[in-house]
């Protein structure tokens, strides 16, 4: 009866271990594809291919949504740049915006519109700038460079929507230029 009560006990632990151990196996597998979506999700909103630049991004708690505020962010303040957003800057903001993943209809395409019809607030350049910085503090070099050129190319995009005449002539203006200028300084506090 001793010898009955040792194997039920000693069937029971390894139960528990083995029941402890695949419930760990699963969590880790769960994380990993987490983790996967996380990073095709922000490949995909990024445009960034290379997976040590996103798996850095998503530790520093950059996730798609993040990286949709941080890159509309500077579209708003170069459209807005001389005072008005005309339809050309308005097309090309929501074609930037698109392009990292706002849909038509969902609540960040319906802020980025409220952005266009109403100047937000002057902070919010402020902060953008502030979270740039501490940012770039935490990336090398080349993974700074890499964000600044593609941030910097949507917000050069819009600020070329308008400007010259039948395509000739200065295709940003002075304003704008002033704008793109503090953006950029951003990247290299």
């Amino acid at each position: 009866m001793a010898d009955d009560f040792l194997r039920d006990r000693e069937k029971a632990l390894e139960e528990s271990f083995f029941a402890k151990q695949n419930e760990k196996l699963r969590q880790a597998l769960r994380e990993r594809e987490e983790a996967r979506v996380s990073r095709e999700e922000l490949a995909r909103v990024s445009g960034v291919a290379d997976t040590q630049i996103l798996d850095k991004l998503l530790q520093l708690g950059i996730g798609a949504e993040t990286w949709t505020a941080l890159s509309v962010v500077p579209l708003i303040e170069v459209a807005w740049a001389d005072g008005s957003v005309d339809d050309k800057e308005r097309r090309a903001v929501l074609a930037g915006a698109e392009a990292n993943g706002i849909v038509a209809g969902s609540p960040g395409y319906q802020v980025l519109e409220a952005w266009l019809r109403n100047r937000p607030d002057g902070r919010l350049l402020q902060t953008w700038g502030e979270y740039i910085v501490g940012l770039c503090a935490c990336l090398d070099p080349a993974e700074r460079h890499a964000l600044r050129d593609e941030v910097m190319g949507r917000a050069r995009s819009v600020a070329e929507a308008t400007g010259g005449f039948l395509g000739l002539g200065k295709r940003i203006s002075s304003e704008e230029e002033v704008v793109l200028g503090e953006l950029e300084k951003a990247f290299t506090q």
